[in-house]
């Protein structure tokens, strides 16, 4: 009988975390964490459409829902001039071309946000280059809870992507803009998926 030595479980130790590192893409600032204050842009994130302004909450706009995780969350809003709130971040390392990945975050809306107290659902893009919006990944249901929920997402990059925007949108179906808000808060690394999983899911999401 062998014995495994020390050496040998250490580099079976080396690989596993370095698998682990790879098969995943951590998010800065994934928690929104910060001084709570309106019209703040979030460390580790930036803005690619005028006029977004989001809000490190809670304390702004009468808003006083706890954080999930961590002190503070992040607050995407919808106007009525038919605009809406964004932001945009470059991964560490990218979403590869015809790879399988998954992603999650938690989401709630506020009943009470300065009168844009109407529910929204979220969209999340990918970018190849900073903004450019070349593929729409995932979006949400219509987010009308004011408890924070888990949402969980497949993506399937058709090239590779180097940035993602999360941004807020109008409910479908609804075909005047309106003052609206939905919140965000404990994203999770973007983790590899088996393929198979992701087509099953989709079927699932289709029908």
């Amino acid at each position: 009988m062998k014995f495994i030595t020390k050496t040998s479980l250490l580099f079976l130790y080396l690989f596993i975390f370095n698998y682990q590192t790879i098969a995943q893409i951590p998010i800065d600032n994934a928690s929104f964490e910060g001084p709570s204050d309106d019209a703040t842009m979030p460390t580790g994130w930036h803005d690619c459409r005028d006029g977004t302004t989001p809000d490190i909450l809670p304390g702004p706009w009468g808003v006083i829902k706890e954080a999930y995780d961590g002190d503070t969350y992040l607050g995407l809003i919808t106007r009525e001039n038919g605009t809406w709130e964004s932001i945009e971040q470059r991964l560490r390392s990218p979403m590869k071309e015809g790879e399988c990945y998954s992603f999650s975050l938690r989401l709630a809306y506020s009943k009470k946000y300065a009168g844009y107290n109407l529910p929204l659902k979220l969209r999340i893009w990918g970018c190849g280059t900073k903004c450019s919006r070349d593929q729409l990944l995932a979006e949400s249901k219509f987010v009308k809870h004011t408890d924070w929920r888990k949402y969980d997402f497949d993506f399937f990059p058709k090239k590779d992507i180097n940035y993602i925007i999360i941004e807020a949108h109008f409910a479908d179906g609804v075909y005047i803009s309106y003052k609206g808000n939905i919140l965000l808060d404990d994203l999770s690394p973007i983790k590899r998926c088996d393929r198979a999983d992701f087509i099953v899911n989709d079927k699932i999401m289709r029908n």
